[in-house]
């Protein structure tokens, strides 16, 4: 269950006039567990960002002028994505950028996307949730209570962020704690440094109630049917 939410950043709205990508952000999830094990690139767009795009992600050709460009991160950025879904929010705008850029690969030897990836967009899930209302991230994150204060531009890294926060959200929450840094502490070369008594009392055995058992279930249900994957714990 590898997740990865995804944004990108590009010169305009359309691969096909000439517009391209500048940035990549990237969050892992596995088991609805966010990992750290981001993925974060600016690229050269091989020609001029316009102003209008400039007002919207704040990305001007003097800090792209020595980034590299598309062909030279690839290869890392596909090896990354391969085997995850990827969820993105509007999907089709960000897949149609990536693959037009993986078309000016001189060996194109990766493809499409699709080819290597599940895609999930998130925004198509959003508007079955909530047909007929505003579904932006901006939107979303006001509905479901998610503090976006820091978002004054965009920038695909922090929206992708803000993505998994939503994403999350809309399936049913956070089903797992991230506690790599408690771990950190228990652990030392590797092994497990926590000590249990031997005298120590019997743990209780608390069991679920037949009631407890079928709100678990229905639970699961819900969760499946709005993240259209079966879920099973």
């Amino acid at each position: 269950m590898r997740q990865i939410l995804l944004d990108t950043e590009t010169t305009g709205f359309d691969p096909l006039n000439g517009d391209r990508i500048i940035e990549i952000g990237a969050v892992e999830m596995v088991k609805r567990r966010l990992t750290d094990n981001n993925y974060h690139q600016y690229v050269f767009p091989e020609r001029s960002v316009p102003q209008e795009a400039i007002e919207v992600h704040g990305i001007t050709d003097d800090f792209l002028a020595d980034k590299p460009i598309f062909s030279k991160i690839a290869d890392d950025f596909m090896e990354y994505v391969a085997g995850a879904e990827l969820i993105i929010h509007n999907a089709p705008f960000d897949v149609g950028f990536i693959n037009h850029e993986l078309s000016l690969l001189p060996d194109n030897k990766w493809g499409r996307i699709e080819d290597h990836c599940e895609i999930t967009d998130s925004l198509k899930l959003a508007r079955k949730m909530y047909p007929g209302q505003r579904n932006s991230l901006d939107a979303l994150c006001k509905r479901l209570f998610i503090d976006n204060s820091n978002r004054t531009l965009h920038g695909a890294l922090l929206d992708s962020e803000i993505l998994a926060d939503v994403y999350l959200a809309m399936t049913g929450g956070q089903t797992a704690l991230l506690l790599n840094a408690e771990e950190s502490h228990s652990q030392s070369d590797g092994q497990n440094s926590t000590q249990i008594r031997a005298d120590r009392p019997a743990l209780k055995v608390i069991r679920a109630s037949n009631a407890e058992i079928i709100l678990h279930d229905k639970k699961l249900e819900e969760i499946s049917k709005k993240s259209e994957q079966s879920i099973q714990w």
